[in-house]
């Protein structure tokens, strides 16, 4: 289906929210890790496309080498030891580690044609996670005042996704990072998320035998279910 030659205008530009969405989602998987520099040019040249109409939607599935990432939020002392490079990014939220192991998904959205509603978004990308964690046998949970996916453990909660996100133009940039199995170990040279009073775990820790083949599998068949 057509998104309409004209748009109305909404108070935003010009934003249509009874616009069809477009389901033609464009997937990449990279096999190798992807060196954060390269990712972040690839994805801000191809949100600056869809943002021109001059390519579609995308999302990135690929790992990094280990790294430390600094959200707009990040504070210093929240970086204990730098034991990897660290990045500093445009993104939301505060610090965080990517790594081999762990699937990172860079979302690539025009929320123009979508929902042009940023707190909607982010929630649809939890959700996103929440599902894709419970076809994989695990229970992600939401926190409220806490970033990212939580998994309960008797008396303790350990996080087992991280998400942050750029809206630049109406279009997303960032996403999600799923720990798959990590070196949960390179963790310890930052206060992941700024949240200092619980741990982290991944599938592999809580004893899920999943590939990453397996991980990708999943994310595509419950992003279709939320962002069709």
């Amino acid at each position: 289906m057509e998104i309409p030659a004209r748009v109305p205008e909404h108070g935003f530009g010009k934003l249509n929210l009874d616009a069809p969405v477009q389901s033609q989602v464009e997937w990449k998987v990279s096999d190798q890790p992807v060196a954060y520099p390269q990712a972040l040019a690839e994805m801000g040249a191809r949100a600056a496309a869809i943002a021109e109409d001059t390519a579609g939607e995308q999302v990135w599935l690929l790992e990094h080498p280990p790294i430390y990432t600094a959200g707009t939020s990040a504070k210093d002392a929240d970086l204990i030891e730098a034991r990897f490079p660290v990045y500093r990014t445009g993104r939301g939220g505060q610090f965080t580690y990517h790594g081999p192991g762990q699937r990172v998904g860079y979302v690539m959205l025009d929320l123009k044609t979508r929902k042009p509603d940023v707190r909607a978004y982010v929630r649809d990308l939890e959700q996103w996670l929440i599902e894709t964690l419970a076809q994989l046998g695990v229970k992600g949970e939401r926190r409220e005042g806490r970033v990212g996916i939580w998994v309960q453990r008797g008396q303790r909660e350990d996080k087992i996704a991280a998400l942050g996100v750029r809206i630049k133009r109406w279009v997303t940039l960032h996403g999600v990072a799923l720990n798959v199995d990590p070196d949960l170990s390179h963790f310890s040279g930052i206060v992941p998320c700024g949240v200092r009073a619980h741990g982290v775990t991944s599938l592999a820790d809580l004893g899920i035998v999943a590939t990453m083949a397996d991980v990708d599998m999943a994310l595509k068949q419950n992003f279709k279910k939320i962002f069709g």
